[in-house]
C-alpha cells in the first residue's frame, strides 16, 4: 500500500511539473489539423486566448508558400498560395470550397497568376494582388472573374514609377488602397474602376546630419547625381468598418525606430493609423508607442509585418523576428501579448499573414431595439495567423480570460461602465498588474460621478491625463464648497505679504544707518534686499559688513530642506511613480557643486587679481542661493493641486528660482572680486572648467585609495591564509 502510494505521489509531481501555471497569462491556445484532417486538441492553458485549429489542406491540396489570408463577412477563408499560383478559399469550418488559379480573362484568353501575394474580400469582390503581373484581379463572391485592374496609367503615377502590388485594402466606398513592393511614395489611392487618385500616407524622410551639411556644398550636377534621401516603404495594410487604414513598415532605420518607443512619436512607427486623407490619427496613449516588443536594443527591434482589426476596436501586429502577436485597443494600449519560435502546438516557425474570423454560433442574446426585444446571434472571433514556413495556418480561440478583458471593452464602447466594472475586477482577479483594468474601473467610476475612487485607481495604474480629469472635478467640488473662505485666504496672505514687506524694507534701512555688529535676525532679512538688488546688495554684503558666515549657512540649510521639500511633497501629477530622496542625498546634491564653485573660483581668482576672499565668496554663493527657497517652496505646494495641463506654471516658477539664482551668483561673484563684466564672463567660465578638473582629480585619487585598500587587504587576506 506505502508503495502504490509513493508511485501515485510520483505521477502527481511529474503531472504538476509538466502542465503550464493556472496564472500563467497567455492570449490564445490551440488545436491543430493533421494532414489526413484529424483534429488533435492541445492541453487546456490558462489563457486569453485558446488556440482552436492549425489546419494544413491535406496531402493533394498542400500549400506552398503561402503569403497572405484573409476572411469574408460569412466567415469563409481566403489564402494566396503563391507557390502554386493560387487562392485557395475555405468555408467558416475551413473546408474548401473553391479553388481559383486558372481564369479566362476579358479578351476571353486563358489566364492565371504569376506570384500573387495578397487578397482582400468585401461584400462584392475577391481582390487578387497578381505581384509579378503587375497588376489586380477582380473576382466575384463565387470565384468568377470580373475584370482585371492594371497598372496606372494617370500621369500624376509617373512613367518611372513601379507597380508591384503586394497588398491591398477596400473601404465602404469601394476607394482601393494599394500597397505597392519598392513604392516609396506611400500608398497607391485608385477608384472602383482602377483611376489613380494620389499617394497618401508616405513615411518621413530620414536625413543625416552629415548630408545635409555636404549637400549645401554641392552643385546642382552633384546633387541629382547624389544619392536621394526617401520614405520608407510600406509592407502591409488592412482597413477596419470606419474606413480607417492600417499600415505597417519593416524597413524603418533602427535609431528612428527606437527613438519613437518612448517619444510615441508617429513619424517612425512601424504601425500607423490613417484617415482617408493619409493623416496619422491613431491614439498612443500606453507607456510605449505600439511597436512591438519594447524592451530591447537598436539591435533587436521588432519587425512588423501584418496588422489586423479584430472586435471592439482592438487591432494586432505581428513581429517576424520573433514570432509574437501583440494587441491593441483603440487607445494604443497593450493588451496582451503570446506566440514565441518554436515546433509546439500554438508556435510558429516563420508567421507571414494574420486575421480575425467572425463566426456565428449556435446561441442567442436578448437586446432591446427601441420597446421591442429582439433575439441576436452570438458571434465569436478567432484570430487566424499563416505560417509559410510549414504551410499551414493556425486558428486561435480566447480564452475565458480574453473573454472578460474583450467584454469589459464592449461594455465601455456601449457606455454600460456599472457592468463594465465587474468585467474588470474579474480581469483584476486574473492579473492583478494588468494596468488596463484599473483604467477601465476608474473610468467607470468617473463616468458615474464618483471622482475620488477614479483617482485611486488611476494613480494605481500611474494614468496621469485621467487623474487629472478626475482631479478637476474634486477641486472644483473644493471650490464650490470653500467658495467664501478661498478668497478669504488669498486676500489675507496677500496683505500678510505686502506687511512682512514693508517691514523687511523698513529693517533694511534701519540696518543700513546702524554702526557696529548686525544682528542675526538682520543679516537673514538683508537677503530679500539682496536679491532685488544684487549690485548694491554684493557691494554692501562684503564692505558694509550686513551678511555673515552663520546667516549664509542658515540660507544653505534652507536651500537643503528646500530640495527635500521638493524631493518628499510633489503630488502625484507631477511626480506619479513617487519618487523621492534622503535629506542626506539632497545635503550632497547642493553642497558638492557649491563647494566646488566656491574652491575652484577663490583659487583662481587669487591668481587673477581677485579681491574676494575664501569666505566672502561662500558668503556671497549662499545668500544667491535664497530666490531657490521662494520658488520651491510655492511649487511644491502648488503641485499638489495643480491639473496635468497647468504643470508648465510649476516648471516655470523653479526655471525663474535656478535662472535668479544663476544671475545671482554671476553679479555677486563679479562685485566680490570687483571685475568688469567681461573679466567676469571669462572667470566665470573658467570656474566651471575648474570644477571639472577638481571633479576629475576627485575621483581619481578616490580610485587610487580605493586600489591601494584593496591591495593592501588581499595582501593581508594572503598572509593571513599562508600562516
Amino acid at each position: 500500500m506505502k508503495n502504490l502510494t509513493r508511485i501515485l505521489l510520483l505521477i502527481l509531481a511529474l503531472v504538476m511539473a509538466l502542465t503550464p501555471l493556472a496564472g500563467a497569462i497567455e492570449p490564445y491556445t490551440t488545436y491543430t489539423y493533421a494532414k489526413d484532417g484529424t483534429p488533435r486538441q492541445s492541453p487546456t492553458v490558462y489563457s486569453p486566448v485558446t488556440n482552436v485549429d492549425s489546419a494544413y489542406m491535406g496531402l493533394e491540396l498542400a500549400l506552398k508558400d503561402p503569403r497572405d489570408i484573409c476572411v469574408d463577412n460569412d466567415g469563409n477563408v481566403y489564402i494566396v498560395d503563391m507557390g502554386n499560383n493560387r487562392v485557395v478559399v475555405l468555408d467558416q469550418n475551413y473546408s474548401v470550397k473553391f479553388i481559383i488559379s486558372d481564369f479566362i480573362n476579358g479578351h476571353g484568353v486563358p489566364d492565371g497568376f504569376t506570384n500573387p501575394q495578397g487578397v482582400f474580400v468585401n461584400d462584392k469582390y475577391i481582390y487578387v494582388c497578381d505581384t509579378d503581373a503587375n497588376r489586380l484581379v477582380l473576382f466575384d463572391r463565387e470565384g468568377n472573374f470580373v475584370r482585371i485592374l492594371g497598372r496606372p496609367t494617370s500621369a500624376l503615377f509617373g512613367e518611372s514609377s513601379i507597380y508591384k502590388p503586394v497588398a491591398v485594402a477596400v473601404d465602404q466606398y469601394d476607394r482601393l488602397f494599394v500597397i505597392s513592393a519598392t513604392n516609396y511614395q506611400g500608398v497607391i489611392v485608385l477608384t472602383s474602376d482602377g483611376m489613380f487618385t494620389g499617394f497618401i500616407g508616405a513615411q518621413a524622410v530620414t536625413y543625416d546630419a552629415w548630408d545635409i551639411i555636404w549637400r549645401a556644398f554641392q552643385t546642382e550636377e552633384q546633387k541629382k547625381n547624389s544619392a536621394q534621401n526617401i520614405p520608407t516603404e510600406y509592407n502591409n495594410i488592412t482597413v477596419d468598418d470606419d474606413g480607417f487604414i492600417y499600415v505597417t513598415s519593416d524597413n524603418i532605420a533602427a535609431a528612428n525606430q527606437y527613438a519613437q518607443l518612448r517619444s510615441k512619436s508617429d513619424k517612425y512607427s512601424p504601425v500607423r493609423k490613417l484617415n482617408a486623407a493619409g493623416d496619422e490619427i491613431m491614439k498612443r496613449l500606453g507607456y510605449f508607442s505600439p511597436s512591438g516588443e519594447v524592451n530591447v536594443t537598436r539591435e533587436n527591434l521588432s519587425r512588423i509585418i501584418d496588422v489586423a482589426v479584430g472586435p471592439e476596436h482592438t487591432w494586432s501586429i505581428i513581429d517576424e523576428k520573433r514570432q509574437k502577436i501583440y494587441t491593441y485597443d483603440d487607445n494604443g494600449n497593450l493588451l496582451f501579448v503570446f506566440g514565441d519560435k518554436g515546433g509546439q502546438l500554438g508556435n510558429l516557425t516563420s508567421v507571414e499573414a494574420i486575421t480575425y474570423q467572425k463566426v456565428v454560433t449556435d446561441e442567442t442574446e436578448t437586446i432591446m431595439i427601441g420597446n421591442e426585444t429582439v433575439e441576436v446571434p452570438v458571434y465569436e472571433y478567432y484570430m487566424l495567423l499563416l505560417d509559410k514556413s510549414d504551410n499551414l495556418f493556425t486558428v486561435y480561440k480566447r480564452t475565458e480570460y480574453g473573454d472578460r478583458l474583450i467584454g469589459a471593452l464592449a461594455l465601455e464602447n456601449d457606455r454600460k461602465f456599472d457592468e463594465a466594472i465587474e468585467q474588470w475586477e474579474d480581469v483584476l482577479m486574473r492579473n492583478s498588474n494588468f494596468d488596463l483594468a484599473y483604467i477601465g474601473i476608474g473610468r467607470s467610476h468617473y463616468n458615474a460621478g464618483e471622482y475620488e475612487e477614479a483617482m485611486e485607481y488611476y494613480k494605481a495604474a500611474y494614468d496621469t491625463a485621467n487623474y487629472s480629469n478626475a482631479f478637476k472635478e474634486v477641486r472644483k467640488q473644493w471650490i464650490e464648497d470653500y467658495f467664501i473662505v478661498l478668497p478669504i485666504a488669498v486676500i489675507a496672505f496677500v496683505l500678510l505679504w505686502g506687511a512682512f514687506s514693508k517691514y523687511y524694507t523698513k529693517k533694511n534701512k534701519e540696518t543700513a544707518l546702524k554702526v557696529g555688529r548686525k544682528t542675526y535676525w538682520e543679516e537673514l532679512l538683508y537677503s530679500f534686499h539682496l536679491i532685488f538688488h544684487p549690485f548694491d546688495g554684493f557691494w554692501d554684503l562684503k564692505h558694509e559688513k550686513r551678511g555673515s558666515v552663520r546667516a549664509a549657512t542658515t540660507i544653505l540649510a534652507l536651500t537643503i530642506v528646500a530640495f527635500y521639500y521638493n524631493s518628499i511633497g510633489r503630488g502625484y501629477i507631477v511626480n506619479p511613480t513617487n519618487e523621492y530622496s534622503t535629506i542626506f542625498a539632497q545635503a550632497g546634491s547642493v553642497l558638492l557643486p557649491l563647494a566646488l564653485w566656491v574652491v575652484a573660483n577663490w583659487c583662481l581668482t587669487t591668481l587673477f587679481e581677485g579681491e574676494g576672499s575664501l569666505k566672502d565668496v561662500y558668503v556671497a554663493t549662499c545668500y544667491a542661493l535664497f530666490p531657490l527657497i521662494l520658488t520651491l517652496v510655492p511649487a511644491t505646494l502648488f503641485s499638489n493641486i495643480v491639473l496635468a495641463e497647468e504643470t508648465g506654471i510649476i516648471n516655470l516658477l523653479v526655471s525663474i528660482g535656478y535662472i535668479w539664482t544663476f544671475i545671482l551668483i554671476f553679479f555677486g561673484a563679479q562685485t566680490t572680486h570687483d571685475y568688469t563684466m567681461g573679466k567676469n564672463i571669462i572667470m566665470t567660465v573658467a570656474t566651471i572648467l575648474g570644477m571639472a578638473i577638481v571633479m576629475f582629480i576627485g575621483i581619481l585619487f578616490t580610485s587610487l585609495i580605493s586600489n591601494m585598500v584593496s591591495f593592501v587587504t588581499n595582501i593581508v587576506v594572503e598572509l593571513q591564509y599562508r600562516m
